[in-house]
Protein backbone atom coordinates (compact mmCIF):
# COMPACT_ATOMS: atom_id res chain seq x y z
CA UNK A 1 0.00 0.00 0.00
CA UNK A 2 1.19 3.33 -1.19
CA UNK A 3 0.51 5.01 2.65
CA UNK A 4 2.08 5.41 5.87
CA UNK A 5 0.51 2.46 7.55
CA UNK A 6 0.67 0.67 10.74
CA UNK A 7 3.09 -2.18 10.29
CA UNK A 8 3.43 -3.97 13.40
CA UNK A 9 0.63 -4.54 15.90
CA UNK A 10 3.37 -3.08 18.76
CA UNK A 11 3.05 0.55 17.40
CA UNK A 12 -0.82 0.84 16.95
CA UNK A 13 -2.50 -1.22 19.52
CA UNK A 14 -5.73 0.04 20.36
CA UNK A 15 -8.70 1.62 19.16
CA UNK A 16 -7.29 5.32 19.96
CA UNK A 17 -4.24 4.44 18.56
CA UNK A 18 -6.51 4.02 15.32
CA UNK A 19 -8.24 6.82 15.24
CA UNK A 20 -5.42 8.83 15.98
CA UNK A 21 -3.91 7.34 12.81
CA UNK A 22 -6.76 7.62 10.59
CA UNK A 23 -6.98 11.39 11.00
CA UNK A 24 -3.30 11.47 10.50
CA UNK A 25 -3.83 9.90 7.32
CA UNK A 26 -6.72 11.73 6.64
CA UNK A 27 -4.90 15.03 6.89
CA UNK A 28 -1.84 14.69 4.79
CA UNK A 29 -3.92 13.46 2.06
CA UNK A 30 -6.11 16.38 2.09
CA UNK A 31 -9.74 14.36 2.01
CA UNK A 32 -12.73 15.96 1.02
CA UNK A 33 -15.66 15.88 3.26
CA UNK A 34 -19.23 15.62 1.44
CA UNK A 35 -20.50 12.36 1.69
CA UNK A 36 -22.23 12.24 5.10
CA UNK A 37 -19.78 14.04 7.65
CA UNK A 38 -18.66 17.29 7.11
CA UNK A 39 -15.25 16.78 9.52
CA UNK A 40 -12.61 14.65 9.72
CA UNK A 41 -13.36 14.00 13.61
CA UNK A 42 -16.97 12.04 12.90
CA UNK A 43 -15.78 10.52 9.58
CA UNK A 44 -12.77 9.37 11.48
CA UNK A 45 -14.93 7.72 13.88
CA UNK A 46 -17.09 6.21 11.99
CA UNK A 47 -14.86 4.80 9.74
CA UNK A 48 -12.75 2.66 12.88
CA UNK A 49 -15.81 1.82 14.49
CA UNK A 50 -17.64 0.24 11.51
CA UNK A 51 -14.36 -1.67 10.57
CA UNK A 52 -14.74 -3.33 13.59
CA UNK A 53 -18.65 -4.08 13.76
CA UNK A 54 -19.66 -1.40 15.76
CA UNK A 55 -21.85 1.01 15.95
CA UNK A 56 -20.13 4.21 14.85
CA UNK A 57 -21.63 6.26 18.13
CA UNK A 58 -20.64 3.57 20.74
CA UNK A 59 -19.51 5.01 24.29
CA UNK A 60 -15.84 6.33 23.69
CA UNK A 61 -15.05 3.98 26.67
CA UNK A 62 -14.13 1.68 23.87
CA UNK A 63 -11.49 3.74 22.49
CA UNK A 64 -8.91 1.96 24.83
CA UNK A 65 -10.08 -1.65 23.58
CA UNK A 66 -7.45 -3.83 21.91
CA UNK A 67 -7.69 -4.80 18.74
CA UNK A 68 -7.09 -7.99 16.96
CA UNK A 69 -4.35 -8.45 14.14
CA UNK A 70 -7.39 -9.17 11.83
CA UNK A 71 -9.40 -5.81 12.83
CA UNK A 72 -6.22 -3.57 12.89
CA UNK A 73 -5.85 -5.15 8.79
CA UNK A 74 -9.38 -4.15 7.93
CA UNK A 75 -8.77 -0.30 9.39
CA UNK A 76 -5.76 -0.16 7.28
CA UNK A 77 -7.65 -1.23 4.27
CA UNK A 78 -10.17 1.26 5.40
CA UNK A 79 -8.35 3.97 5.47
CA UNK A 80 -6.18 3.29 2.21
CA UNK A 81 -9.51 3.15 0.15
CA UNK A 82 -10.15 6.33 1.58
CA UNK A 83 -7.35 8.48 1.85
CA UNK A 84 -5.52 7.14 -1.52
CA UNK A 85 -8.05 5.64 -3.25
CA UNK A 86 -10.59 8.48 -2.33
CA UNK A 87 -13.50 6.27 -1.81
CA UNK A 88 -16.32 8.09 0.18
CA UNK A 89 -16.52 6.09 3.54
CA UNK A 90 -20.29 5.20 2.65
CA UNK A 91 -18.73 3.25 -0.53
CA UNK A 92 -15.93 1.67 1.69
CA UNK A 93 -19.03 0.48 4.34
CA UNK A 94 -21.72 -0.12 2.54
CA UNK A 95 -24.00 1.74 3.95
CA UNK A 96 -25.67 5.39 4.17
CA UNK A 97 -28.42 7.33 6.23
CA UNK A 98 -31.13 9.36 5.12
CA UNK A 99 -33.62 10.91 7.38
CA UNK A 100 -32.45 8.67 10.28
CA UNK A 101 -32.85 5.72 8.09
CA UNK A 102 -29.91 3.45 6.93
CA UNK A 103 -29.38 2.44 2.97
CA UNK A 104 -27.50 0.15 1.21
CA UNK A 105 -25.11 1.53 -0.75
CA UNK A 106 -22.50 1.19 -3.68
CA UNK A 107 -20.86 2.64 -6.72
CA UNK A 108 -24.24 2.23 -8.49
CA UNK A 109 -25.53 5.03 -6.81
CA UNK A 110 -25.47 8.26 -5.63
CA UNK A 111 -24.78 8.73 -2.00
CA UNK A 112 -27.65 10.01 -0.40
CA UNK A 113 -27.37 13.59 0.78
CA UNK A 114 -30.42 15.50 -0.01
CA UNK A 115 -31.37 18.36 2.10
CA UNK A 116 -35.56 17.19 1.32
CA UNK A 117 -35.39 14.78 4.09
CA UNK A 118 -36.42 17.91 5.92
CA UNK A 119 -39.46 18.50 3.68
CA UNK A 120 -40.45 14.29 3.90
CA UNK A 121 -40.47 14.84 7.74
CA UNK A 122 -42.65 17.55 8.02
CA UNK A 123 -44.96 15.89 5.75
CA UNK A 124 -44.10 18.43 2.94
CA UNK A 125 -46.27 21.25 5.06
CA UNK A 126 -47.61 23.32 4.27
CA UNK A 127 -47.66 22.79 0.36
CA UNK A 128 -49.37 19.83 0.42
CA UNK A 129 -52.20 20.81 2.79
CA UNK A 130 -54.81 18.66 3.54
CA UNK A 131 -54.54 16.02 0.27
CA UNK A 132 -54.41 12.50 1.37
CA UNK A 133 -51.21 11.00 -0.23
CA UNK A 134 -52.40 7.58 -1.25
CA UNK A 135 -49.64 7.63 -4.33
CA UNK A 136 -46.47 8.93 -4.42
CA UNK A 137 -43.42 9.16 -7.44
CA UNK A 138 -39.91 9.27 -6.66
CA UNK A 139 -38.41 9.67 -9.78
CA UNK A 140 -34.48 9.34 -10.55
CA UNK A 141 -34.53 7.35 -7.10
CA UNK A 142 -31.06 5.82 -6.85
CA UNK A 143 -31.27 3.96 -4.02
CA UNK A 144 -34.76 4.11 -3.10
CA UNK A 145 -33.76 6.40 0.24
CA UNK A 146 -36.35 9.72 -0.81
CA UNK A 147 -39.34 7.40 -1.86
CA UNK A 148 -38.98 5.12 1.37
CA UNK A 149 -38.52 7.99 3.35
CA UNK A 150 -41.55 8.88 1.60
CA UNK A 151 -43.09 5.53 2.49
CA UNK A 152 -42.35 5.77 6.15
CA UNK A 153 -44.07 9.23 6.49
CA UNK A 154 -47.04 8.56 4.43
CA UNK A 155 -47.30 5.11 6.35
CA UNK A 156 -50.27 3.76 3.66
CA UNK A 157 -49.43 5.63 0.51
CA UNK A 158 -48.25 3.35 -2.51
CA UNK A 159 -44.48 4.62 -3.45
CA UNK A 160 -42.81 3.45 -7.40
CA UNK A 161 -39.56 3.95 -7.37
CA UNK A 162 -38.65 4.77 -10.72
CA UNK A 163 -35.11 5.09 -12.29
CA UNK A 164 -33.43 4.69 -15.96
CA UNK A 165 -30.68 2.82 -14.83
CA UNK A 166 -31.52 -1.08 -14.30
CA UNK A 167 -28.57 -1.25 -11.76
CA UNK A 168 -29.68 1.15 -9.61
CA UNK A 169 -33.26 0.04 -9.00
CA UNK A 170 -30.60 -3.54 -8.36
CA UNK A 171 -29.94 -1.54 -5.40
CA UNK A 172 -32.89 0.19 -4.52
CA UNK A 173 -34.33 -3.26 -4.34
CA UNK A 174 -32.05 -4.22 -1.74
CA UNK A 175 -33.59 -1.49 0.21
CA UNK A 176 -37.26 -2.21 0.05
CA UNK A 177 -36.58 -5.43 1.29
CA UNK A 178 -34.78 -4.27 3.66
CA UNK A 179 -37.43 -2.31 5.05
CA UNK A 180 -39.94 -4.95 4.47
CA UNK A 181 -41.80 -2.59 1.96
CA UNK A 182 -42.70 -4.97 -0.73
CA UNK A 183 -46.15 -4.68 -0.19
CA UNK A 184 -46.03 -0.86 -0.76
CA UNK A 185 -43.15 -0.10 -2.68
CA UNK A 186 -42.20 -1.41 -6.08
CA UNK A 187 -39.28 -0.33 -8.79
CA UNK A 188 -39.69 0.39 -12.11
CA UNK A 189 -37.32 0.71 -14.97
CA UNK A 190 -38.12 4.16 -17.37
CA UNK A 191 -36.62 6.82 -18.67
CA UNK A 192 -38.68 9.58 -16.18
CA UNK A 193 -42.04 8.89 -17.70
CA UNK A 194 -41.81 7.37 -20.48
CA UNK A 195 -43.02 3.99 -18.73
CA UNK A 196 -45.50 5.51 -16.60
CA UNK A 197 -48.40 6.27 -19.31
CA UNK A 198 -51.57 6.55 -17.32
CA UNK A 199 -49.98 6.78 -13.82
CA UNK A 200 -51.34 9.32 -11.74
CA UNK A 201 -49.27 10.86 -8.33
CA UNK A 202 -50.42 12.64 -5.55
CA UNK A 203 -46.89 13.51 -4.77
CA UNK A 204 -43.92 13.38 -7.44
CA UNK A 205 -40.60 13.82 -6.13
CA UNK A 206 -37.33 14.32 -7.83
CA UNK A 207 -33.55 14.53 -7.25
CA UNK A 208 -32.49 14.37 -10.87
CA UNK A 209 -29.21 14.84 -12.19
CA UNK A 210 -28.20 18.75 -12.10
CA UNK A 211 -24.73 19.38 -11.89
CA UNK A 212 -23.72 21.81 -14.45
CA UNK A 213 -20.55 21.04 -17.20
CA UNK A 214 -18.38 23.53 -15.21
CA UNK A 215 -18.90 21.97 -11.40
CA UNK A 216 -18.86 18.34 -13.10
CA UNK A 217 -15.29 19.19 -14.09
CA UNK A 218 -14.47 20.97 -11.00
CA UNK A 219 -15.89 18.31 -8.50
CA UNK A 220 -12.95 16.51 -6.00
CA UNK A 221 -12.15 13.20 -6.49
CA UNK A 222 -14.52 11.52 -4.19
CA UNK A 223 -17.25 12.33 -6.68
CA UNK A 224 -15.47 10.42 -9.35
CA UNK A 225 -16.68 7.49 -7.71
CA UNK A 226 -19.86 8.34 -8.19
CA UNK A 227 -22.26 7.35 -11.51
CA UNK A 228 -21.88 10.27 -14.00
CA UNK A 229 -25.36 9.61 -15.67
CA UNK A 230 -26.69 10.46 -11.83
CA UNK A 231 -25.01 13.75 -11.82
CA UNK A 232 -24.33 15.49 -14.77
CA UNK A 233 -27.26 17.57 -16.99
CA UNK A 234 -25.89 19.23 -20.01
CA UNK A 235 -24.17 22.42 -20.26
CA UNK A 236 -26.35 24.37 -17.46
CA UNK A 237 -27.60 21.33 -15.21
CA UNK A 238 -30.92 21.07 -16.58
CA UNK A 239 -31.46 19.04 -19.60
CA UNK A 240 -33.57 16.10 -17.49
CA UNK A 241 -35.37 19.19 -15.05
CA UNK A 242 -36.75 20.90 -18.32
CA UNK A 243 -38.32 17.06 -19.41
CA UNK A 244 -39.55 16.73 -15.87
CA UNK A 245 -41.40 20.44 -16.02
CA UNK A 246 -42.76 19.64 -19.09
CA UNK A 247 -44.08 15.82 -18.58
CA UNK A 248 -45.04 16.07 -14.76
CA UNK A 249 -48.59 17.75 -14.94
CA UNK A 250 -49.40 14.92 -16.87
CA UNK A 251 -48.90 12.57 -13.94
CA UNK A 252 -50.39 14.54 -11.20
CA UNK A 253 -53.89 14.41 -9.31
CA UNK A 254 -55.78 17.11 -9.52
CA UNK A 255 -54.04 19.09 -6.63
CA UNK A 256 -50.87 17.29 -6.89
CA UNK A 257 -47.37 18.45 -5.79
CA UNK A 258 -44.25 18.31 -7.62
CA UNK A 259 -40.92 18.53 -5.76
CA UNK A 260 -37.73 18.97 -7.45
CA UNK A 261 -33.97 19.49 -6.35
CA UNK A 262 -32.17 20.93 -8.46
CA UNK A 263 -29.26 22.45 -6.30
CA UNK A 264 -26.56 25.03 -7.45
CA UNK A 265 -28.57 25.36 -10.83
CA UNK A 266 -31.25 26.89 -9.19
CA UNK A 267 -29.81 30.30 -10.89
CA UNK A 268 -29.93 28.76 -14.24
CA UNK A 269 -33.22 27.69 -13.80
CA UNK A 270 -34.57 31.17 -12.73
CA UNK A 271 -32.72 32.49 -15.69
CA UNK A 272 -34.13 30.02 -18.01
CA UNK A 273 -37.81 30.30 -16.69
CA UNK A 274 -37.95 33.95 -15.10
CA UNK A 275 -42.22 34.22 -15.33
CA UNK A 276 -42.37 30.39 -13.60
CA UNK A 277 -43.86 30.43 -10.24
CA UNK A 278 -41.59 27.99 -8.46
CA UNK A 279 -41.55 28.18 -4.99
CA UNK A 280 -37.99 28.07 -3.35
CA UNK A 281 -38.01 26.43 -0.12
CA UNK A 282 -36.00 27.82 2.84
CA UNK A 283 -34.53 24.68 4.45
CA UNK A 284 -33.69 25.32 8.29
CA UNK A 285 -31.13 22.41 8.36
CA UNK A 286 -29.14 24.14 5.25
CA UNK A 287 -29.11 23.33 1.81
CA UNK A 288 -30.78 25.28 -1.69
CA UNK A 289 -32.30 24.33 -4.78
CA UNK A 290 -35.14 22.66 -3.63
CA UNK A 291 -38.28 23.94 -5.61
CA UNK A 292 -42.24 23.31 -5.47
CA UNK A 293 -45.02 23.73 -7.64
CA UNK A 294 -48.72 22.65 -7.29
CA UNK A 295 -50.52 20.86 -10.49
CA UNK A 296 -52.56 23.58 -11.27
CA UNK A 297 -49.85 25.84 -11.17
CA UNK A 298 -47.91 23.63 -13.84
CA UNK A 299 -50.44 22.64 -15.96
CA UNK A 300 -51.62 26.77 -16.24
CA UNK A 301 -47.87 27.22 -17.43
CA UNK A 302 -47.35 24.36 -19.91
CA UNK A 303 -47.04 26.16 -22.81
CA UNK A 304 -43.56 27.77 -21.83
CA UNK A 305 -41.75 24.05 -21.96
CA UNK A 306 -43.42 23.79 -25.27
Amino acid sequence: MNIDQAQHGDKLLTLRDYLRWTLSEMGRHKVYFGHGHSDAWNEALQLVFNAVDLPWDSALELLDSRLLPKEQARIESFVYQRCNERRPLPYITGEAWFMGIPFNVDERVLIPRSPTAQLIEDGFQPWLGDIDVERVLDLCTGSGCIGIACAAVFDQAEVDLVDLSTEALAVADTNVARHELQERVRTVQSDLFSNLEGEIYDLIITNPPYVDQDDLDSMPAEYQHEPELALGSGPDGLDITRRILREAGRHLSEQGLLVCEVGNSEVHLMQAYPDLPLIWVELEEGGNGVFVIDAPTLRAQAQIFE
